[in-house]
């Protein structure tokens, strides 16, 4: 019984730490779209929060904690989509749908992702930080592709070929979306990104 009493405890707590994170990041992300990222301090943000600027540490590393945190959360949302695609799929049409959870976001969660790039470009010395988080999709990305070439030894290049690939392809597309304003929608800039080593390569014709 006192096993489960703090098994329970530890649950509500955990609970209550990710829902205070949450709250933190929306009012975090208000702030970066009024007054841009560079702009925005700790302490307003922990104001904002009701938090003083001990507390929002305990949350959070670093003010770029909250960018770079949701990097990750799109990279387990990608893992996932990625994962649910159908087997007989070809990989690489399987992996651009993966990226559809951030190329067309859900109505109740308006552009996200695209929102998420906007700061990136507003904060320069994120991007390298930036260009890491999404290298690290690859081993989020990989071990799926690698099960679905059928896991032999000599998959596994074939695996972060084409996941390194995909991936720069959305960079590419990103780096496009940004400079042109958001006026071409990034699905059809990552269409035409993918596209392109489909026509220039046997991608098609990976079993």
């Amino acid at each position: 019984m006192a096993e489960t009493s703090r098994g329970a405890r530890f649950t509500l707590r955990e609970r209550t730490r990710a829902a205070m994170r949450d709250e933190v990041s929306k009012i975090a992300f208000r702030l970066f779209a009024e007054q841009g990222f560079d702009n925005t301090t700790v302490e307003q943000i922990a104001a904002e929060a009701g938090l003083s600027r001990t507390t929002f540490f305990r949350y959070f590393g670093t003010k770029e904690e909250l960018i770079l945190g949701k990097m990750g959360e799109f990279g387990h949302k990608i893992a996932a989509a990625l994962a649910a695609r159908p087997a007989d799929e070809q990989h690489w049409e399987s992996l651009r749908r993966s990226f559809d959870v951030i190329t067309q976001p859900k109505p109740d969660e308006p552009q996200p992702f695209l929102d998420l790039m906007r700061l990136l470009d507003d904060a320069c010395a994120l991007m390298t930080r930036q260009w890491e988080k999404t290298q690290g999709w690859q081993s989020l990305l990989v071990p799926e592709i690698f099960r679905r070439l059928g896991g032999e030894p000599t998959d596994d290049l074939r695996a972060r070929a084409l996941v390194a690939s995909a991936i720069s392809c959305l960079d590419a597309a990103t780096d496009a979306w940004t400079a042109g304003g958001g006026a071409t929608p990034l699905s059809e800039l990552l269409d035409e990104a993918m596209g392109v080593l489909v026509e220039s390569t046997a991608l098609r014709r990976t079993p």
